[in-house]
């Protein structure tokens, strides 16, 4: 993604999103919770972040249910902001539920420097996409409507806003789907998310082949074999890797504490250097270790 200087960040990602649909290469978007991951994801060249609710809350030890509020969500935007200029897309789930609270939303977050915001319809409060303990419900349409009025003007223009449907993840059909997200469109986003928990990407897929509007996006955390090559095919503008970075870390913090209980020790191999922490903040920074 080129960085024209004095853009704003909302500019850059809608201009990458146009030509995402030109050349069938999606804007690849990955979860960072935090300025380290931030740091990885800039030096491993994705083009967005993604404060993604789940990797948040977990960070602060919340449940995935609507406890993050749009001061702790505008913290992580601009501890990612310190570290490089990617644009940065904040999962603001239903965002609280009212129009009135996703007024202060996408107000907060604005100035908070983000590039984008993801509304999602889930009735409040909502549950993790993936949940099995509690079932996910979908917010009324006018209500959904009235939230993505309510950004826009709230916003000025200053943020892209995504609108998700958990219609599929609800056990609804494909072309409940559609429909909710044309409603979604003809009320003003920029861009339209039909979130599916199918491992096989069929669901996905078939959504791409029926969509015919505003940039589509999609999560690929239940059907990873899709390529970024296959989704661009597909028709994907985006692809946001929600929160991979955070289960990578989680593994492998596992196994260096695993590996201590058995060994006594730490092996230097399995860790950063002391100097990648110090750099996360100070590109120049130096350590003996």
């Amino acid at each position: 993604m080129t960085t024209v200087i004095g853009q704003r960040p909302s500019d850059r990602l809608h201009g990458a999103l146009e030509e995402a649909a030109g050349t069938g290469q999606p804007v690849q978007a990955i979860g960072a919770a935090n300025a380290m991951a931030a740091r990885i994801a800039a030096d491993s060249r994705f083009d967005a972040l993604w404060v993604s609710g789940l990797e948040v809350s977990t960070a602060f030890g919340l449940p995935d249910e609507n406890v993050l509020g749009s001061r702790d969500l505008a913290d992580v935007v601009m501890s990612l902001r310190r570290v490089c200029d990617l644009p940065v897309v904040v999962d603001i789930d239903n965002a609280g539920g009212s129009a009135a609270t996703a007024r202060r939303y996408a107000f907060d977050l604005a100035a908070a420097g983000a590039a984008a915001v993801c509304l999602e319809d889930s009735a409040y409060p909502k549950c993790n996409s993936f949940s099995e303990h509690r079932a996910q419900g979908l917010a009324d349409v006018d209500l959904a409507c009235a939230q993505i009025k309510e950004i826009k003007a709230a916003s000025a223009g200053g943020v892209l806003l995504i609108a998700r449907t958990e219609t599929l993840i609800c056990g609804g059909t494909l072309d409940e789907a559609v429909l909710r997200a044309e409603a979604y469109q003809a009320a003003g986003v920029d861009a339209v998310l039909v979130h599916s928990k199918d491992t096989t990407g069929s669901q996905a897929m078939a959504t791409a082949q029926r969509w015919n509007g505003v940039p589509l996006v999609t999560v690929p955390t239940a059907f990873p074999h899709l390529s970024q090559a296959v989704l661009g095919q597909a028709g994907f503008a985006m692809a946001i890797y929600a929160n991979q970075l955070s289960r990578a870390a989680m593994t492998a913090m596992r196994s260096a504490a695993d590996s201590f209980r058995t060994t006594g020790m730490f092996r230097p191999d399995a860790l950063a250097d002391v100097q990648d922490l110090l750099r996360v903040a100070d590109p120049d920074a130096r350590a003996c270790l």
